[in-house]
């Protein structure tokens, strides 16, 4: 988490401090309980594996296509996705200034 940020932030004050650690693709910016909200902008691929809680995403930029338990559907700015606590995920196909909101919440394993 970025200094003097705890429960408010912004896109453009968390892409500063992503870019403020080169070659990480997320950086969390707010964390309260079991929730943890973090701005993720992979480059050219997407290496996520699946996480212990349940999770949206919030698209800020881009377009591309979310694969989601094998289900595949085009996604764009302004959408939200859902992910199931331990299930495969990943985005592909995403455009250069493809960039979302990751909120993770809930126990382990999902609600």
């Amino acid at each position: 988490m970025y200094p003097g940020i705890e429960m408010k932030s912004s896109v453009i004050k968390a892409l500063q401090h992503l870019s403020d650690k080169p070659g990480n693709s997320f950086v969390k910016a707010i964390q309260h309980g079991s929730m943890s909200v973090e701005i993720y902008m992979p480059a050219n691929l997407d290496p996520q594996t699946p996480h212990l809680q349940d999770e949206l995403y919030m698209i800020i930029n881009g377009s591309g296509e979310f694969i989601n338990d094998d289900i595949r559907t085009s996604f764009q700015q302004g959408d939200v996705l859902f992910v199931k606590a331990g299930v495969e995920h990943r985005f592909e196909n995403f455009t250069d200034d493809f960039a979302t909101w990751a909120v993770f919440y809930g126990p382990d394993g999902g609600e």
